[in-house]
């Protein structure tokens, strides 16, 4: 036990200088590296989303490379197929065609973050090979099995253009652990700095200017355990979770009301056990965070939407608006739950 509590505040004090040096390079973007930061100790995927241009993958390539580990990048095209994430071929200098290891497998076991850019671009071919990655940790190429023992996928997608756009199936979403709305920094001063800061203008010299391989990469599966076994949680915390799960499936009973909105007939399925255990998850790591060694109803907030909203189901006449009508229902949620 006290070998688990000096490796938990040391790592403690690794993940929070992680964070402060994100933060060199995305500013006005506090909440969001702290989501990120808690999956990357959860061991889970993360979606970004958002308007164009406003950092999301700038926000990916900090955190991949004060991460450290062997880093690999797609961008999603509508021309993109499963096959070119495992290999390419080309013709080489003696006019013979030749075979090399695509992103996925270039790095074998050592990849770390995979960055998946524009990922609603491609095709639901390749979002289904990504799922098998991203749940096994593993891909068959070449007669043999790849596994990824390290690996976390980052993907972002824009919420602007829909043209030549695929939409994420409800299993591929259910396994990212959060999806985090990014937006653009509120403050008059963060924003005056990114226009007017030259720092800001040269993305590759500023994700460059941070520190490389602060933390072990290698031992980051090992801390998550015992962040997970060491973290607490109550049985009046163990009510209120499941409250909360509940409340995702029959909010009406809870007191939910929304303006224009039948709650009673709103959802098809509320949270699945995945991502109630995700959430719990998440939580441990936000309680770890903040110097904590049991969760508490705010750890559960801290990390509830992100982490369950993108799992839930709605009744088809509501899905196509599901971007407005989610932030209410689990604002509303939130409320009608009574915590401990």
């Amino acid at each position: 036990m006290a070998h688990d509590d000096a490796l938990l505040t040391d790592w403690r004090e690794q993940a929070l200088a992680l964070e402060r040096e994100v933060a060199l390079a995305v500013v006005g973007q506090g909440r969001a590296i702290r989501l990120l930061n808690t999956a990357l100790f959860a061991r889970g995927h993360v979606l970004l989303q958002g308007d164009v241009g406003v950092g999301k993958t700038t926000l990916l390539r900090a955190f991949a490379q004060v991460l450290g580990g062997a880093y690999a990048r797609t961008e999603g095209t509508i021309d993109l197929m499963p096959g070119d994430l495992i290999y390419y071929t080309y013709i080489s200098a003696d006019g013979r065609p030749a075979v090399e290891a695509g992103p996925l497998i270039r790095h074998g076991e050592d990849l770390a973050i995979f960055f998946f850019n524009e990922i609603n671009r491609a095709r639901p071919q390749v979002h289904a090979l990504l799922l098998r990655v991203m749940a096994e940790k593993s891909v068959s190429a070449f007669n043999r099995e790849f596994r990824f023992p390290h690996l976390l996928v980052f993907a972002d997608r824009n919420r602007v253009e829909r043209e030549e756009t695929f939409e994420i199936s409800s299993a591929a979403r259910d396994r990212f652990m959060l999806e985090v709305t990014i937006d653009p920094p509120a403050n008059d001063e963060e924003r005056r700095s990114l226009i007017f800061d030259p720092r800001f203008h040269d993305t590759d010299r500023l994700v460059g200017s941070l520190r490389p391989a602060m933390v072990d990469y290698r031992m980051m599966n090992e801390v998550a355990e015992v962040i997970q076994r060491t973290v607490q949680a109550s049985d009046a915390l163990q009510n209120y979770a499941l409250a909360l799960w509940r409340a995702t499936a029959m909010p009406a009973d809870y007191g939910v009301q929304l303006s224009d909105v039948d709650a009673s007939r709103l959802m098809l399925a509320g949270a699945s056990p995945r991502g109630m255990s995700m959430l719990l998850r998440a939580a441990r790591v936000a309680a770890w965070l903040q110097g904590r060694g049991f969760v508490t109803p705010e750890d559960l907030q801290a990390v509830f939407v992100e982490t369950l909203a993108h799992r839930l189901c709605l009744q088809p006449v509501y899905e196509l608006r599901r971007h407005e009508i989610t932030p209410r229902l689990m604002a509303g949620i939130l409320a009608g739950v009574a915590a401990p």
